[in-house]
């Protein structure tokens, strides 16, 4: 039997969610590690391997568990009996998760007809079933889909469809390992001004950069201020560089100042005494990386840490992750992080620690 203490037993068998398009990259990734690939779907791969593994981990995969069991086609309180068997049947004894996390597959490209990754209102009906019937017994937590702590066992049941489940779990660790489905829960003070609010937010926590209150950061391509508004919740001076039009609400902060112009044209003291710098523009990332490179370069760079949104285009495009990285190790970084966010469309984001 199988205990969420221990490595799964001889083979290991694992599901993993991704953004819709990005499973060729998922498949690749793993499979120089002897993974083989099962059951697939947009947004969605399985995968064997014949000796105690580790859950795989890379740019393009969100989420990752150890998959138990596959339940598909009957009604909602058959499907619930049949997880129940199955929770019996694998794991002897009852032991009991901390945290039961349900949410679907991308069925869509991010931003597709406004597509969003994340818990969705069907997901939520099923969450609440199903805790009904597993609290105590089999889950400890109050309410399905808290964030969990690092240590907690998760209990993870992604709807491939409505009526298609696939069971796993896994210990909760890194942050996008304790937000259900892999998508960070937040709750704006006000309604964002566009998305790149929430690729902000998460970006911020996922690096684990330490942006506290009075620092000053920089956002190349800030119009129309989705990324700001975030920034300025956290207390940061806010400068933008942009040479399009702020939305009032960020133009009008006392603490955001525009420079409508781009960043390739401002002479470097512009960068002086900035902490943070934050870049998603429509620009190619080769250009992005040689404006970046000559702000961090210059002898008056303070630097401490930088969030760059890199646009591939086309997920094809994801071998040129490696050369952008190669160039951003010239710069004598301390640490970088590359990771497909899960707000990030055909996208990566690459934290990089200065100092």
């Amino acid at each position: 039997m199988t205990s969420p203490d221990k490595p799964t037993a001889e083979p290991t068998f694992a599901m993993l969610c991704c953004a819709n398009g990005a499973e060729k990259q998922v498949k690749q990734s793993i499979a120089a590690a002897g993974w083989r690939l099962a059951f697939s779907r947009p947004g969605f791969v399985t995968a064997k391997h014949d000796q105690p593994m580790p859950l795989p981990g890379g740019t393009f995969i969100r989420t990752a568990a150890h998959s138990i069991g596959h339940l598909k086609g009957a009604d909602g309180e058959t499907q619930v009996n049949r997880l129940i068997d199955l929770l019996d049947d694998t794991f002897a004894g009852g032991r009991t998760f901390d945290q039961l996390h349900v949410w679907p597959r991308d069925r869509l490209p991010i931003g597709k007809f406004g597509f969003e990754p994340g818990v969705d209102e069907v997901s939520k009906l099923v969450a609440q079933r199903i805790h009904t019937a597993l609290v105590d017994r089999w889950v400890r937590g109050d309410q399905p889909n808290r964030i969990a702590e690092p240590g907690e066992r998760v209990l993870d049941l992604v709807l491939v469809d409505p009526d298609d489940w696939m069971i796993g779990w896994h210990t909760a660790a890194k942050w996008h390992s304790r937000w259900p489905g892999g998508v960070q829960p937040i709750e704006p003070q006000y309604e964002p001004i566009s998305r790149a609010y929430y690729k902000a937010a998460e970006s911020i926590t996922w690096s684990g950069f330490d942006f506290a209150p009075g620092d000053v950061v920089v956002e190349i391509g800030s119009a129309p201020g989705g990324a700001c508004g975030r920034l300025l919740e956290l207390g940061l001076k806010v400068i933008g560089i942009d040479p399009a039009e702020m939305d009032e609400r960020i133009a009008d902060h006392p603490r955001f100042k525009h420079l409508r112009a781009r960043a390739g044209d401002l002479p470097r003291r512009e960068f002086r005494n900035v902490k943070w710098l934050l870049a998603d523009s429509n620009v190619k990332p080769e250009k992005t990386l040689t404006t970046i490179e000559h702000i961090v370069t210059h002898r008056e760079c303070s630097l401490s840490g930088m969030l760059l949104t890199m646009k591939l285009g086309n997920y094809d495009a994801a071998g040129r992750i490696d050369a952008w990285l190669k160039q951003i190790q010239t710069w004598n970084p301390v640490d970088v992080q590359v990771r497909q966010l899960a707000r990030n469309r055909c996208e990566v984001c690459i934290a990089v620690q200065l100092r």
